[in-house]
């Protein structure tokens, strides 16, 4: 069972609009809310589901807004959730923020949405792309004598209309890696993920079936296989339009896709990654008054590939003045409302190696030692390279008119949660 109703309430717990599914539960229910939330924040006990006697709120907050499902049965609560977060995405989409003027000012087409959303409790049509097909901003000047509801609503494929064309059939990849990495101060590596995901923009004519081919550990061994160049994802997620039943028999990607952008997959690898950017700073002080910060960055991916705007935050004590930078590449700032140097390099080849030297005055040094230094932090984009080896083997494109369609790829590793402890 899902939701009973759904509201939006203000900050301050007063309804703006709401939505009565199923009539199981009064809708004065919601006034013992927002008491509710008060007094379990009070008392440190705050939790996503609060219970008042038989009824159960399951919320939310948004910007300025609570979303607020409720229900007297023993409800999926993650279908609820996944319900209430694809709401805002929903929203969002159409308003571009969602926050209390976005609700006062769009009543009709909230009250349109909430409709089309869920019925008696039941999620239904959630794809923006297709709600934004007979739910438009003039929603009350609909042309009489047009179907209000396109096919796509009763059809199999609900994320995708029929009869889209083409001129030129193109299919863009993207397989974009974050690398998420914690160096401790000795040089041991205590936190190292790949955190990855696959995005399609489809522009492609009429109902085409897709089937994406990667070097998968898994079917490698299904097929027999040298695992050699494969690799092992954990944590899949796919997009709706995938057939899951078809990966979970032989590992084949299947799909009819939206048109346009949307993303297809994410994946993490918890492999233990060399740092690609490796960072040693030293810092030496000069009596009471001066302090001299030494980093030195070092590229250590192949050297036939590029690193693009690096930027590496070099923590400096809070009470620092007249710097002075001197670098061997790109340029160096200091930033005093983050307490930070920012060395800025657009082009970082692998297997470089540069040196930057800041120079500051100290009023205390004493003050350094209280606070701690917290880690450096880099920022990267690797462009054509992905640290896990993943590799889009093939994309078939099958389609009953049988047209040719380019499939085009393109990979990228950049910085995800990146730090280096120095102290």
């Amino acid at each position: 069972m899902s939701a009973s109703a759904v509201f939006i309430l203000d900050v301050k717990g007063k309804p703006l609009i709401s939505r009565n599914y199923k009539g199981d539960v009064a809708m004065s229910k919601i006034e013992h809310f927002m008491p509710l939330l008060v007094q379990r924040e009070e008392e440190g006990t705050l939790a996503p589901l609060l219970s008042h006697g038989q009824v159960h709120f399951l919320w939310i907050k948004h910007s300025n807004l609570y979303l607020v499902a409720t229900t007297s049965k023993n409800a999926n609560a993650s279908l609820v959730y996944s319900f209430l977060y694809k709401t805002i995405e929903v929203f969002c989409e159409y308003f571009k923020e969602l926050e209390e003027e976005s609700i006062r000012d769009n009543f009709v087409i909230v009250y349109e949405l909430l409709d089309e959303l869920m019925d008696f409790g039941f999620p239904q049509t959630t794809d923006s792309k297709i709600l934004q097909e007979y739910i438009t901003q003039q929603s009350n000047k609909l042309e009489t004598g047009k179907s209000r509801v396109p096919p796509t609503v009763t059809n199999a494929v609900s994320w995708r209309s029929e009869g889209i064309k083409y001129k030129k059939n193109e299919v863009f990849i993207d397989v974009i890696e974050s690398v998420n990495l914690l160096v401790n101060a000795n040089g041991s590596v205590l936190l190292s993920e790949i955190v990855g995901t696959i995005k399609l923009k489809v522009f492609l004519s009429g109902m085409p079936e897709l089937r994406l081919g990667l070097n998968d550990r898994v079917l490698f061994e299904l097929t027999g296989r040298s695992k050699n160049k494969s690799v092992e994802l954990e944590d899949v997620k796919f997009h709706q339009c995938v057939r899951l039943s078809r990966f979970d028999n032989d590992r084949t990607i299947s799909f009819i896709p939206p048109d346009g952008d949307f993303e297809l997959m994410s994946y993490r690898l918890s492999t233990q990654v060399k740092p690609l950017i490796w960072i040693e700073s030293v810092i030496e002080k000069f009596s009471h008054s001066r302090v001299e910060i030494m980093v030195k960055a070092k590229g250590q991916f192949k050297k036939q590939s590029v690193a693009n705007g690096v930027e590496i935050s070099v923590p400096v004590p809070s009470d620092a003045d007249s710097p002075r930078f001197k670098t061997s590449v790109g340029s160096a700032k200091y930033v005093p409302e983050r307490n930070v140097v920012i060395w800025s390099i657009k082009s970082f080849p692998g297997g470089k190696e540069y040196l930057m030297r800041a120079h500051f005055g100290l009023p205390s040094v004493e003050k350094e030692e209280v606070e701690g230094r917290p880690p450096i932090g880099v920022k990267f984009e690797i462009p054509y390279f992905t640290v896990s080896g993943i590799q889009v083997r093939y994309m078939k494109i099958i389609e009953k008119s049988g047209y040719q369609a380019l499939p085009w790829v393109r990979y990228i590793t950049q910085s995800g949660d990146y730090q280096l402890r120095t102290s």
